[in-house]
Order: structure tokens, then sequence, then C-alpha cells
């Protein structure tokens, strides 16, 4: 049996059991109790400011930048979602005192669309009108399917005032080739981590791999800002290869990897005088996002356990 296909089986057994404890209650609270020693610091910032900005700095000693991700998983009142946007402009702040080379991330569900599109479209105004002060980037996380339209459309309505704010995109959804054409003007290029019906989802990898590469060129011929963000060697080759044949600038595009994720690989990238990114996950639903990340990838399960055997 080939690698990847050991890599397929291992995901079908193993996802829905990290999806389960993402959600368990009684594992999010004891997580919460005890903190990131019961294992996680290998992927994840911090719960508090100071803890994430400590490992912002040594990203940043090493020639990365961050976008840190403000974490927010459990909403369930207008309270809950201007927490996490309180939270996220704390972070702005802490970022330009500091002098960071950073930026943020967010998911709409964490600042309230669910609850009410418009609570999150306040919430949104709220953060990049500090961010647009500070001249800091912002990016909304993609989400599940059913969430696409309602965050794209939060989007569309914020993108003219606000040039410094960006949206991903997935490429294993068959809408996201139509999406990138009424996007300005920062683009996020991922492969995708929910899955679904074949009606919305592209299940063969070859066809997702190929439709990343096409949003991604694509993105980029457009002349838009292009946050490229793989840990896939191949990829990654192929999309600098043309990169210099198009004679694409470096200032329209950055790296982005995971935190705890091919360090190597990025270090050979800013070695290489590349921007590279590095998305910091912050806040006290650490435990929820780094199960989802283990049910998304099984090699992370071996990399986690190490740095729990470490801690």
């Amino acid at each position: 049996m080939k690698k990847q296909e050991v890599m397929n089986v291992l995901e079908k057994l193993t996802g829905p059991i990290f999806e389960r404890l993402a959600v368990d209650k009684r594992l999010i609270r004891v997580a919460r109790a005890v903190g990131l020693p019961l294992g996680g610091t290998l992927f994840v910032g911090g719960q508090t400011i100071d803890e994430t900005f400590r490992t912002v700095r040594t990203l940043n000693a090493q020639g990365r930048a961050v976008t840190i991700d403000c974490l927010g998983e459990f909403i369930y009142s207008v309270q809950d979602a201007k927490a996490i946007a309180d939270e996220c402009i704390d972070v702005l702040y802490r970022l330009e005192k500091e002098q960071v080379d950073g930026q943020i991330s967010l998911k709409l569900t964490s600042v309230g669309v669910r609850l009410d599109p418009e609570l999150a479209l306040m919430q949104m105004e709220r953060i990049l009108e500090v961010a647009l002060q500070l001249n800091r980037r912002v990016t909304i996380n993609m989400e599940e399917y059913e969430m696409t339209e309602s965050i794209l459309k939060i989007f569309r309505v914020l993108q003219f005032s606000y040039p410094n704010l960006g949206v991903a995109l997935q490429a294993n959804l068959h809408r996201s080739r139509f999406d990138l054409d009424q996007l300005e003007p920062m683009t996020r290029i991922v492969k995708g981590a929910y899955t679904g019906s074949k009606e919305h989802y592209i299940e063969d990898k070859a066809m997702v791999d190929a439709n990343y590469l096409l949003l991604v060129k694509q993105n980029l011929m457009k002349g838009r800002y292009t946050q490229i963000a793989t840990h896939d060697d191949d990829m990654i080759e192929e999309l600098l290869d043309f990169i210099r044949q198009a004679d694409i600038s470096d200032e329209c595009f950055e790296f982005q990897m995971l935190q705890g994720m091919r360090p190597q690989r990025q270090k050979e990238l800013v070695n290489s005088g590349y921007r590279v990114v590095v998305y910091v996950p912050h806040g006290v639903d650490w435990y929820t996002y780094l199960m989802r990340r283990l049910a998304e990838r099984p090699a992370n399960i071996g990399f986690t356990l190490l740095s729990m055997l470490r801690l």
C-alpha cells in the first residue's frame, strides 16, 4: 500500500474520533484548566497574549513573520462575539507596541456570524478600523461549505473599504474558481480542511492539487496579493518556477505555514529571500483547534505526542 493510501485510511479511522474529542465539553474544561502543558505547544502560540508573543518574538527573530489566529470556537452570545473582537484588537495593538512583523486571522463564526450576520459585520468593522489605522493585515479564515456564502457576502461588503482585508479560499471546493473572480485585493489559497458532499467538494487529491495551482497562478496573474498556504514541496517548487517565469515580484505574495509544521522548509524559504508567514493560533480554545488539526492530518499525531513527551 502506498504512503498516501495509508494516510487516507488512517485519516478515515482517526478523523471522526478527534472531531468528537474537539467538541467534548468536559475535555475542553480540563484543557482550559490545565493549559498548554497538556500538549500542543508545538502547534499553538499560547492561551494568553504574553504566552503567544513569546512564540511570536522567537519566530520573528528567525526571520519569519506571523499571522496570529484569534481562536473563538464557542460563541453563544453577543458578549462572546464582542470579547473575541476585543481580543483581536488587543493583539493588533500589541503587534504595534512590540513592532512585530505580523498580522491577524480569524473566523467569522468567532465574531458571531451564526448568531447574526450584522453582529459579525459590526465586529469586523471594529477590528478593521484599528488594523487600518495600524497598517496591519487581517485575513478571514474559511469554514465549512454551509458558511461559505455568508463569509463571502460579508467580505464583499468590506473589501473595498478595507484594502488590508483578505479572505481564504479552499481549493477542494468546486465554487472557489468562480469566487476568485469577485475578490479584491488579497486572497489566501488553501487546499481545504473540510469535507462534505461531492456536489460541493472535490474528493480526488490530484484534482484538488491541480485546482490549488490554478487558483494561485490565476490570482498572481491578476496582480492580487496572494497568501500561498501550503506545506507541499511539489506545490512550492512548481509555484516558484511559475513565479520566476512570469517575472512576478516577491512583493506580490507570501508563503504561509502552520506553526509547528515544516520548520526546516520555512527556514529554507526565508534563506532564499522569500517572505514566510507562520500561522500562530492564540487563545483559550487551543484544545479544539489542536484536535481538529489532528483530525485533518494524521501525521500530526506523532509530532504532537513527541511534543507532549518533551514537556
